[in-house]
């Protein structure tokens, strides 16, 4: 099984959180959608990550993906038995992807760290604000009613919701964001219970070594870190636009 997306992509945390989960092996080509060549593509017309090759199969966005996890290898599911349950989880999922996504990466990851270092452009001061003042106090005000004061949303063990939501605070750290524990006491908590399970604390020496090297340098210092590298690479030297950037 093949991942191309970066590790420091929350979309594609999510996904190797889930391979972690069940269990299953990978390899991994780490570029940003940025800089993907005419194959990358090909396999992801929007320029998204992360895509999964599986022997013939070929699939684009996370859900997708971890939907497809689920149903070829059900051993450890990631989603509760209950059908209302399975609902809920699957709607937690699309909030965390559409509303958190948009918050934590367009708002403040993609503001701070992707428009100066890759596109060399001044970050949008004003959209950073309106995220920290109004967009993510409404949000958490919302999960903190939505989320277990101990365990996960659907029992003792993680699965695809708690790691759908958790996944975009670690993009957060990165650019100074924390939870209020004082003001969102219950959202502080699963946050920091769901980061440190294994799923998500295997890929953060493979995330730091990626945000800290130079891109040059960058491939050395994953492989050294243990990171599973696929043996040829679908990124380029210049970044490019995709469809859903212009």
């Amino acid at each position: 099984m093949r991942i191309i997306g970066s590790y420091v992509s929350p979309y594609v945390r999510k996904v190797l959180a889930c391979l972690h989960v069940k269990g299953l092996p990978y390899e991994i080509d780490p570029i940003t959608p940025f800089f993907g060549n005419e194959e990358f593509e090909r396999l992801s017309p929007l320029r998204r990550i992360p895509v999964l090759l599986h022997r013939d199969l070929v699939l684009s966005d996370s859900s997708v993906i971890c939907a497809w996890l689920d149903d070829a290898f059900p051993e450890r599911p990631l989603l509760p038995a209950a059908p209302a349950e399975r609902a809920r989880a699957r709607w937690l999922e699309e909030y965390a992807d559409t509303r958190l996504g948009d918050l934590f990466i367009w708002g403040l990851f993609y503001q701070k760290f992707v428009r100066p270092i890759v596109w060399g452009e001044a970050t949008d001061e004003a959209r950073v604000a309106d995220t920290l003042e109004r967009g993510l106090p409404r949000e958490l005000d919302y999960l903190e009613t939505q989320l277990p004061p101990d365990g996960f949303l659907f029992g003792s063990e993680i699965g695809l919701a708690d790691i759908a939501l958790a996944t975009f605070f670690r993009n957060g750290a990165y650019v100074g964001f924390a939870v209020d524990a004082a003001r969102w006491p219950r959202t502080a908590a699963f946050v920091s219970r769901a980061l440190a399970e294994p799923c998500f604390a295997a890929f953060l020496p493979f995330e730091q070594a990626q945000i800290a090297t130079d891109p040059k340098g960058r491939r050395q210092a994953l492989l050294a870190a243990g990171a599973p590298l696929t043996a040829e690479t679908l990124g380029t030297r210049e970044p490019r636009r995709g469809v859903m950037q212009l």
